[in-house]
């Protein structure tokens, strides 16, 4: 049978939603009661035995009509709502003539209705509502994608993520478990005693990392401003006002690429605890992993699929190793000399890692900085070996303008990186807290790549005095990807960024 087009699928439905009206249904109604979820009956009844019919108690409930199969005085239907999917069976003898007729003539698959009637399970094992009524909830004017047996196209799915938590249930159950992730971290932050508290998404200079920044402008004050890359600079002028245990979760803005690993808007928690360090960061860091993974009953391993590999991961074993070790063991170079620039650009070439780089508009070529080169080497061989979660720890000053060095060692701060399954997750520092020194570092930076901006009202509030503090932060969306076994950061943001639909 030839597909008809959208555009006469659209007609066709306005014009039932036309005879509805005349016959005085609302196709739209305000409201609707009900007492169950679906995922509520499949609960309580699953027990009854093939063919037995529970009478006991009238069921209410709800859901989109993803399935229709008519059968002359009866159909069959599955109705989804977001808790589960579940069967309803709609009589001619049971609804009346005009109640049934209208169902068959003027409802459709996609349309939104409410039923109530008594639960039974089929001599096949299926659990079934016999409805004994029914009511339009919502008349929809557009069929579900591809025949509703899913919805493939990923550029489709990114922009109507309504229609993809519709048709693939593996999309909710991402969503829901992001939830539950989401809510275990402020739980057990909670029960730990710190205060969620909320700092400016929008900031007269940007701070807290190094990156290019959103620009803004504020008409009334006349002046340009910037959507925050990081809370960080803020949350420590409230560790100097006295909140000794805080945290911010919500979103942070980075104008740069995109790719499976970033999306330029991105969610984030970053934590601090005043007389603490990296240390104690480090133990927050394995607790709240593990409260994760056990909140989606992960308890003793995760398998993560990134593309054509698969990872078993003990989320029970924990590693350790300082950066210099990991290059050590995988570069075969010192550390030291990459940070002292005492490589020749020949040893570079050996190691397929590019030093140059083109100016955004094509016409300049110049030397990466030091730090990305050395990004870039630990990226390419270092990173895709950190599958068990790993902490590497003691980052050189150069690496690390917020972190405090070590009393006994300047050249290293107290720093650490969180891995699992390749992927960086956190990122926490013993915070510097030494007003002169940090303002060094900050104007020291030299090249505008490099360069966290020099933000004075913050090193105010360190010469005001913040007591020996830890700071944590994690990334939200690589949490999710690895918990929910998704390889792009895209499929565990309901609304990633897109280029305009024209």
């Amino acid at each position: 049978m030839e597909e008809k087009p959208l555009q006469q699928i659209i007609n066709i439905r306005k014009e039932k939603l036309n005879k509805l009206l005349q016959q005085g249904i609302n196709p739209f109604p305000n409201k609707f009661e009900y007492n169950y979820d679906i995922n509520k009956i499949i609960e309580k009844f699953s027990y009854l035995s093939h063919g037995e019919v529970y009478d006991k108690e009238s069921i209410i409930t709800k859901g989109r009509i993803i399935l229709r199969r008519e059968m002359g005085k009866s159909v069959f239907c599955h109705i989804q709502d977001f808790t589960g999917k579940i069967q309803i069976y709609l009589r001619k003898d049971v609804l009346g003539e005009e109640k049934f007729k209208i169902f068959l003539e003027l409802i459709d698959i996609g349309d939104i209705i409410g039923v109530e009637g008594e639960v039974f399970k089929t001599k096949t094992g299926e659990l079934t509502i016999n409805v004994k009524n029914y009511i339009l909830l919502c008349k929809s004017l557009r069929p579900l994608p591809e025949k509703w047996h899913g919805l493939k196209d990923v550029e489709t799915r990114y922009r109507q993520r309504y229609l993809d938590l519709i048709v693939n249930p593996e999309v909710k159950d991402t969503f829901m478990k992001r939830s539950k992730i989401i809510s275990k971290i402020r739980e057990v932050l909670n029960q730990k005693g710190f205060l969620e508290v909320e700092t400016p998404i929008i900031q007269s200079a940007p701070g807290g990392a190094v990156a290019r920044p959103f620009k803004t402008y504020h008409n009334a004050l006349g002046t340009e401003f910037y959507l925050r890359i990081a809370p960080e600079l803020f949350l420590k002028m409230l560790i100097v006002g006295g909140m000794e245990k805080i945290y911010e979760l919500g979103k942070s803005f980075r104008n740069e690429g995109i790719d499976r690993y970033h999306n330029p808007e991105f969610t984030m928690v970053e934590i601090y605890q005043a007389y603490a360090d990296y240390n104690t960061m480090m133990d927050l860091a394995k607790e709240l992993f593990i409260e994760c993974c056990k909140s989606l009953e992960y308890n003793d391993k995760i398998v993560y699929n990134d593309e054509d590999k698969t990872y078993e991961i003990d989320i029970n074993n924990f590693q350790k190793f300082t950066l210099s070790e990991l290059f050590d063991k995988y570069v075969k170079i010192p550390l030291e000399d990459f940070v002292e620039e005492k490589v020749s650009e020949d040893i570079y070439e050996k190691l397929g890692i590019e030093i140059y780089e083109t100016s955004e508009d094509g016409k300049t070529k110049f030397k990466k900085t030091n730090k990305k080169i050395i990004d870039n080497i630990f990226e390419k061989y270092i990173q895709p070996n950190l599958i068990q979660p790993t902490f590497v720890i003691d980052y050189p000053k150069e690496l690390s303008p917020l972190a405090k060095y070590n009393f006994y060692n300047k050249k290293i701060t107290e720093r650490f990186e969180f891995y699992v399954a390749g992927k960086e997750i956190a990122n926490a520092y013993s915070e510097l807290n030494d007003p002169i020194e940090q303002y060094e570092r900050f104007i020291k930076q030299t090249t505008d790549e490099e360069k966290m901006v020099l933000n004075l009202e913050f090193i105010t509030a360190l010469e005001y005095g913040m007591p020996p503090t830890g700071g944590l932060g994690v990334g939200i969306d690589r949490v999710c990807m690895i918990l929910t076994n998704n390889n792009s950061i895209r499929d565990v943001i309901l609304f990633p960024l897109l280029k305009p639909n024209k």
